[in-house]
């Protein structure tokens, strides 16, 4: 099966997210996406990063009865912070069944040469890039790049966050099951 890694911290999840891991399903060769969630990117700071296990629980909440997308917790039980090369190492000798691809935005692309091992990474997997605006894709790397025609949307966790902080709306930014359990959990107010 053909399998494309969604890599994130989904702090939170948003439709944005799920709009682009559906895309992937519907208009691509990948059989399955997969919302691997990070509980440490190395690019990112830990501050403002709801409890790993909480993330998981809303994106299997937000994608409950989709055969074709599913979450992830490997990188919960690799060292921190999280690798993508590691995971990928670890993912190709549990499953080696599976053909994994990374799908990612342009913007993360852009700086893939300042992910560890990145060319291992290029070398052995295939990327799904979908366009983020201001970030063009001049240079692929040497890497093997399908770039996906995906809707445009300019949503974005940090966004959601400060909108929670402000006691604002977030309804169609998030579904409304993740959106219940963020207000149920009391997350992101402070």
């Amino acid at each position: 099966m053909k399998i494309g890694l969604y890599f994130g911290s989904f702090n939170p999840v948003h439709v944005g997210h799920l709009i682009i891991a559906n895309h992937a399903v519907n208009e691509t060769d990948l059989n399955q996406v997969w919302f691997v969630v990070s509980p440490q990117n190395p690019f990112k700071q830990t501050l403002s990063l709801l409890n790993e296990y909480h993330r998981l629980h809303l994106i299997k909440s937000a994608i409950d009865g989709e055969n074709n997308l599913r979450v992830s917790a490997i990188e919960f039980n690799l060292p921190r912070p999280s690798y993508t090369v590691d995971s990928l190492a670890y993912l190709k000798e549990k499953y080696p069944e599976h053909e994994f691809s990374i799908l990612m935005g342009s913007d993360g692309f852009k700086n893939i040469n300042k992910w560890k091992n990145y060319q291992v990474i290029l070398n052995d997997h295939s990327l799904y890039i979908y366009k983020r605006p201001g970030y063009d894709i001049a240079e692929t790397f040497g890497a093997t790049v399908c770039i996906l025609n995906a809707p445009l949307l300019e949503i974005s966790s940090t966004r959601i966050r400060e909108l929670i902080k402000n006691k604002k709306s977030i309804r169609f930014l998030v579904p409304d099951i993740v959106k219940e359990e963020i207000e149920l959990g009391g997350y992101y107010r402070t």
